[in-house]
């Protein structure tokens, strides 16, 4: 089912399409076709747009997989997934309005000017109809935003910067993972009872989009309860040897380190703070902690024994025990040899939840698309409830908070579920400032019409 896409990989790498303008090809104008690629055959496009290299690959390898697994369930092989869980019924797995689903794939790099450029060519050559994909809230927003010019949906995977649904929240885009906000919400009062009040954090933060309200939601909500912020540090995304970071925490007087890493530029930090025996410390008659705020099953997996104790937040985990997760665990892992992780989770649904959306609206226009995903309550897709807030495309749902195992029984129990924290606890009104306050709005819906 897919389509070759060793062309667009060229001029991806290139940079043909690379820039911050987009010059808009008469396929994004045209008033020939009522919307942007409206499919007139009997097959309808997907594009997925994931880190297939960079410091984030193993997320977006494992995204691609399940998107794969979910245009499987949508045209009827395998054993259907959630679509016998979830609480809409409007898809049969015989496609969608009566169109099979193909599906062409780029690579982002974890980079926004080549996630941009990927993106572009799907939609101008590959004529799709929706992109899905990340692993990057700096590759998700800039691809938004791109769909968004282009009048193309775009259903966010792995993102979990504010910002996503905040300040540059857009009338095409949807996002189903959680993000910093609820990370904080949901994990400081987990870390209070575990450290208590009197504590102070040193921040190590990635310098881009997702660090910095990842950074900043956990220092307000650690603050509100009492810790002290003694120094924030930017880092690069992929930086790879972080040990010049990690040696002034030593002399600094904290007694917590946080890192607001992801993929494997955490698992490179976290290592590295082992072994400079940050753990073993005592300071300030404390034992020295670190805490990681957004976590994966990939990320612990490669972490090994240094995630031993630690806590940090998820938006799904394969344990959960409700029917839906059952039911994706057990395809994917017939397929794959192993569990899914949270990115290939967000992925797999958003795919079901596009196709689910288009059926109910009878339509591939963007536009009716958009509303019937605003507002939508649903179930059975591994979460519990969850509700897609018409003000600003955001999930809303219950959210982990996950601590390494001390005794994992497999190389993937190497995470547990410490607490399941009510949706009810880390929702937000849509003009919080965290998130452009009054001024952020999700602008017009452009059907490229």
């Amino acid at each position: 089912m897919t389509k070759s896409t060793l062309t667009r990989r060229g001029v991806i790498k290139t940079g043909a399409y690379a820039g911050a303008g987009l010059a808009l090809p008469t396929i994004f104008t045209s008033r020939a076709r009522a919307f942007t690629n409206a499919p007139s055959g009997n097959t309808v496009t997907f594009g997925f747009n994931v880190p297939q290299t960079g410091p984030y690959a193993d997320e977006g390898l494992d995204e691609l997989r399940a998107q794969e697994l979910a245009v499987e369930h949508l045209n009827g092989m395998g054993d259907g997934g959630m679509l016998n869980t979830f609480s809409s019924k409007a898809l049969d797995g015989t496609g969608i309005l009566g169109k099979q689903v193909e599906y062409v794939t780029g690579d982002t790099q974890t980079k926004s000017d080549a996630a941009r450029a990927s993106a572009k060519a799907m939609i101008e050559k590959d004529g799709v109809v929706m992109i899905n994909g990340g692993s990057s809230s700096g590759v998700a927003v800039a691809v938004q935003g791109l769909c968004q010019e282009a009048g193309i949906i775009f259903m966010a995977g792995l993102t979990h910067s504010n910002d996503t649904t905040g300040k540059d929240r857009k009338k095409n885009g949807f996002r189903h993972f959680f993000n910093a906000y609820m990370s904080g919400a949901a994990l400081t009062p987990v870390l209070e009872k575990a450290y208590g009040t009197d504590r102070r954090a040193y921040h190590l933060t990635a310098d881009y989009t997702w660090g910095y309200t990842q950074q900043e939601s956990i220092q307000a909500s650690t603050e509100a309860i009492g810790w002290q912020t003694v120094n924030n540090v930017l880092t690069p995304v992929g930086a790879g040897d972080f040990s010049s970071y990690i040696a002034p925490v030593l002399n600094s007087g904290a007694d917590v380190l946080v890192l607001n890493h992801y993929g494997g530029d955490m698992i490179n930090s976290i290592t590295q703070a082992v072994q400079f025996g940050l753990r073993d410390k005592q300071v300030n008659g404390k034992q020295f902690e670190i805490v990681v705020p957004l976590y994966s099953e990939l990320m612990a997996e490669g972490a090994g024994d240094n995630i031993k104790g630690v806590y940090g937040s998820m938006n799904w985990n394969w344990q959960l025990s409700d029917p839906g997760t059952k039911a994706f665990v057990k395809s994917f892992g017939e397929k794959y040899g192993r569990p899914p992780s949270n990115s290939a989770h967000t992925c797999y649904v958003q795919t079901l939840l596009y196709a689910d959306a288009v059926a109910r609206a009878g339509s591939f226009d963007p536009c009716a698309v958009a509303e019937a995903l605003e507002g939508f309550e649903f179930d059975g897709m591994g979460n519990g409830p969850v509700l897609y807030r018409a003000e600003d495309h955001q999930c809303f749902k219950d959210v982990l908070v996950m601590k390494g195992k001390e005794n994992p029984s497999t190389k993937y129990d190497i995470l547990e579920i410490v607490e399941v924290t009510p949706v009810d606890h880390v929702t937000y009104p849509p003009d919080h400032p965290m998130f452009g306050g009054a001024e952020a709005t999700l602008g017009q819906c452009n059907n490229g019409a």
